[in-house]
């Protein structure tokens, strides 16, 4: 079992603190994506797990060994850089098995080890190629060779996509994937794109300012968001977010009305009860739009994207509260012209205006 846990973790340098006292525990096998904007901590954990940054106070274990002061060689840890950092005289064979060779093994056995990764990452034909004959993906499918061969206890990336183009980028999250699959090895991965944390993650640790917004399935982040920083960074597009007041509340009922929508309203359920002239701010989702909604904005429209598959509405672009709309298949909506934009309040959230906290 490698289960990887943090305990009040922290890390300083000098007189700024960076993390702070982050608590996490992540079960054997799983795949746990870090997220958040940049300078949120992700990589400085990352590479405290990984022992190349000296933590200032806590707790890491590997494995039920507390590994918080053991050198980096010695935590049964590999870890894959935004760059391939590959040696460019050697070819992809001697690039994946030069770490096991540094550490005195035979031909031979890293032989074996290199032929079992090449044909995990299908490299079997690449394997006398240098890395200059390689494209962008093969290179970085050899960086993650070059890790595997190792057979480390806990595999660590560090936005290993982030040089490759978009069509790369959704071949290699694939192929990372299926690599956990067939692995069943404990991950670690850390990103900056949402979209790479939901499609590769069973759970997801949300990160803001050196502290753990939020920690759990990408479908448990995505319907039931504890603030209003993790339901906008967690969906894409994002979540909208609308100012207003509450007007009553009656029935299991909060009844807001929507600032600058000419008096619109919406009726969310939710358990807590608001009193009047309470500030808040509402949550709904641009693919909760639906024609049959019961709460409508009235919206012009600024500009319309087709996208194929599907087709996004924005409106209100200079506003502080912009709204972005998921338009059905075969809609009628005209860029630079009004429309109504309806919705069912009870997918709607709603969070305090003041500390961006769920109320629920």
């Amino acid at each position: 079992m490698t289960d990887v846990v943090l305990t009040k973790l922290k890390k300083s340098f000098g007189p700024i603190d960076v993390i702070h006292g982050v608590d996490l525990d992540i079960k054997s096998g799983e795949f746990v994506v870090f997220v958040g904007p940049s300078g949120c901590g992700k990589s400085t954990l990352l590479r405290l797990i990984a022992g190349l940054e000296e933590a200032t106070s806590g707790k890491i274990s590997i494995g039920e060994q507390d590994v918080t002061y053991v050198e980096p060689a010695e935590r049964g840890v590999a870890m894959v850089f935004q760059s391939y950092a590959l040696y460019p005289h050697m070819t992809v064979r001697e690039n994946m098995g030069f770490g096991l060779k540094m550490t005195g093994h035979d031909t031979a056995f890293i032989n074996e080890r290199v032929n079992k990764a090449a044909e995990i990452l299908k490299l079997d034909a690449l394997l006398d190629r240098k890395p200059k004959q390689l494209s962008g993906g093969q290179r970085q499918r050899v960086a993650i060779g070059r890790s595997i061969v190792r057979e480390p206890k806990v595999f660590l990336f560090d936005e290993p996509l982030s040089n490759l183009d978009a069509e790369l980028r959704v071949q290699m999250r694939l192929e990372i994937a299926k690599l956990h699959n067939d692995l069943g090895a404990t991950m670690i991965y850390v990103t900056h794109d949402q979209v790479e944390a939901m499609t590769l993650a069973d759970k997801i640790v949300v990160l803001r300012a050196g502290r753990v917004e939020q920690y759990g399935s990408p479908l448990h982040l995505y319907n039931d968001p504890d603030n209003q920083f993790v339901s906008g960074f967690i969906g894409s597009p994002k979540m909208n977010h609308l100012s207003g007041t509450v007007t009553a509340y009656a029935k299991g009922k909060a009844t807001v009305e929507i600032d600058g929508y000419n008096g619109a309203k919406a009726a969310v359920p939710i358990s807590t009860k608001l009193e009047k002239g309470r500030k808040v701010t509402l949550g709904i989702r641009p693919e909760h739009f639906t024609a049959d909604g019961t709460a409508k904005l009235d919206v012009q429209i600024d500009v319309i994207e087709d996208l194929g598959g599907a087709s996004f509405a924005y409106s209100g672009a200079d506003s502080a509260d912009p709204l972005t709309i998921q338009l059905p298949e075969g809609h009628s909506v005209k860029q630079g012209k009004p429309t109504s934009a309806s919705f069912d309040p009870a997918r709607a959230f709603l969070f305090d205006a003041d500390t961006q906290e769920r109320i629920r």
